[in-house]
């Protein structure tokens, strides 16, 4: 049995490389950049009206005259216009400023009168209410870094520039396998000794937290042949994940399993609490996670332990780690890393009640897992603690 500190860099040092993927601009919301974009151009690509109103050359004005309108141009226009002194060009918000122009002022402060405007803006100055050609970025400057997550503004941001398509980090192709002769899919009426599957539930959902659409659950019952079948039919996903039959019972057969499909063992038992069971190991091509079948020993080693290679994957951190001072005191034996089910009150954490591994009610009120290290016993209220936010 190993300590979690010792899992988890096991379980960073078989991490997989990301993999890189070309990706429709549309498509790319919360990918990891793979590459430093460069402007294809300069943005704004001319000097343009920030606001309705009307251009004219401050330079040329006398600072008191009336201003002769002579034209509008309007958004998407090309208008050629050219301005004398005191006179003025309708123009509208996002309007090419002709080149003999230096300033716009906007239309509110303006008194508009057979055909003339009347200036009454006392703080208005040359080059007022136009956004100068490159003001936004230059070609061939930085767009955007390599590793930096791609949000709604950013595809905006991408698309003014003229961008389709960018290279991200693939997300990891995942599996899960259920094994359980008990067990049975919601909405079918359970017999005698049947319970209902919900760590498929629960898994999937969080990888569709983090973005992520298994390709596949599979529910299997515990019969050795079954295991295996399921095993090697999901051998291509990068992360495989089986939920139950991994301790030291008669029909715990998922080690059995694994190593018959040439699954190389790095680790199987972990001193922590819940989910000691706890089974890592890999595959040229995939990591295989075999987790306790209590539900929420699942969900534990599932945030703890396997967001670690989806992070290094998809080179994106997907949960916070803080440090916070507990609300509450407790007390545990030594030997065992804690994982606690927690929820933060502004800056502390209050461990919750129902914390064995079969209870999911305090879960899913939970915000947090608060880790309590393996050879303290006595914790107090005020004390710091290791948080991991889940929500």
């Amino acid at each position: 049995m190993i300590s979690v500190s010792e899992a988890k860099k096991q379980i960073i040092k078989h991490s997989k490389s990301p993999r890189v993927e070309e990706k429709l601009l549309s498509n790319a919301l919360g990918f990891a950049l793979a590459e430093t974009l460069y402007a294809k151009m300069d943005t704004p690509p001319f000097n343009n009206s920030a606001m309705d109103g009307y251009a004219f050359s401050c330079a040329l004005w006398d600072k008191k005259s009336s201003l002769t309108i002579i034209g509008e141009v309007q958004a998407g226009s090309n208008n050629n216009l050219k301005t004398g002194p005191n006179e003025a060009i309708r123009i509208f918000t996002g309007a090419p400023v002709p080149a003999d122009v230096d300033t716009v002022i906007m239309q509110e402060k303006v008194n508009l009168e057979d055909g003339k405007i009347t200036i009454l803006d006392d703080g208005l100055f040359q080059g007022s209410n136009i956004r100068p050609k490159g003001s936004q970025t230059k070609k061939g400057d930085v767009a955007l870094k390599k590793g930096q997550i791609i949000t709604p503004a950013g595809i905006s941001y991408l698309a003014s520039m003229g961008f389709s398509k960018v290279k991200v980090y693939a997300k990891p192709k995942v599996s899960i396998i259920i094994t359980g002769k008990e067990l049975v899919k919601a909405g079918n009426k359970l017999k005698s000794a049947e319970i209902y599957e919900s760590n498929g539930m629960g898994l999937t959902a969080g990888f569709r937290q983090m973005g992520i659409e298994p390709l596949s659950v599979a529910l299997v019952d515990d019969v050795l042949e079954s295991i295996e079948k399921a095993i090697q039919s999901q051998l291509s996903s990068d992360i495989i994940l089986l939920t139950g039959g991994v301790s030291v019972g008669n029909y715990d057969l998922v080690p059995t399993a694994l190593e018959n499909c040439g699954v190389e063992k790095i680790f199987h038992k972990v001193k922590q609490k819940p989910g000691k069971p706890f089974y890592f190991g890999k595959t040229a091509t995939s990591l295989i996670f075999a987790l306790p079948g209590n539900p929420a020993a699942v969900m534990t080693c599932f945030y703890e332990y396997v967001t670690a290679p989806i992070d290094a994957f998809t080179q994106k951190k997907h949960l916070k780690s803080l440090t916070m001072r507990l609300k509450n005191d407790f007390n545990k034996k030594p030997g065992l890393t804690y994982f606690l089910k927690g929820k933060t009150i502004e800056s502390e954490v209050e461990i919750l009640d129902s914390q064995l591994s079969y209870m999911l009610n305090s879960f899913a009120v939970a915000d947090c897992l608060i880790t309590l290290e393996e050879e303290k016993t006595e914790f107090k209220k005020g004390d710091l603690v290791k948080v991991l936010m889940i929500d």
